[in-house]
């Protein structure tokens, strides 16, 4: 039922990541799935650019290369931490927004049906036992200088993806009573 699969959702970063490689035919499925998303006039604004192989190494580097250039102070850890994420993760995913050319809706709204297209990823990966994470680093506003982006699209972060091997632990959520007011 979706939802246990709601309930089972976590992040699972890539240093939990196995080397098993995801076929193409399950990141495939995974897109579809994302491509059912509500949009509100059907703008439909998400995008999607698929980093597989050499294109994961590449982007780690970029991702530490753009880091050390614009932190003042940049920390090792981190560096290691942007180049080996991409390199551990079977697929990487740049998640992207294309604003509606005439602006027919208020941003927020091409943003949120993005997002709910990666919610749709992310329970699709649930389902498949494939873990997933969705990172949106600060260098993202440099993403076009790596790969080529639409006038009005921006990257809005990445979806790694892999298998893992261990438990994912069960997290506990404050009673959504609490978060609620009936009138």
């Amino acid at each position: 039922m979706i939802f246990d699969i709601i309930k089972r959702r976590r992040s699972v970063f890539p240093a939990q990541y196995n080397d098993k490689p995801i076929s193409k035919e399950n990141i495939e499925k995974v897109l579809e799935a994302a491509n059912f998303a509500p949009t509100h006039k059907k703008t439909e604004p998400w995008r999607f650019k698929v980093l597989q192989g050499e294109t994961k190494e590449k982007l780690g580097l970029f991702l530490s290369l753009k880091y050390m250039e614009t932190d003042p102070k940049p920390k090792q850890f981190k560096v290691e931490k942007l180049i080996q994420n991409p390199k551990k993760a079977a697929v990487v995913i740049a998640i992207c927004m294309q604003r509606d050319p005439l602006e027919s809706l208020p941003e927020w709204e091409e943003v949120a049906a993005t997002a709910m297209a990666v919610q749709n990823m992310w329970l699709c990966c649930t389902e498949m036992g494939i873990g997933s994470y969705w990172s949106s680093p600060g260098l993202i506003k440099y993403m076009d200088d790596f790969f080529e982006l639409n006038s009005g699209e921006v990257c809005l972060g990445f979806f790694y993806m892999g298998y893992y091997d261990e438990e994912i632990p069960v997290v506990s959520k404050g009673p959504w009573q609490e978060k609620v007011t009936w009138m």
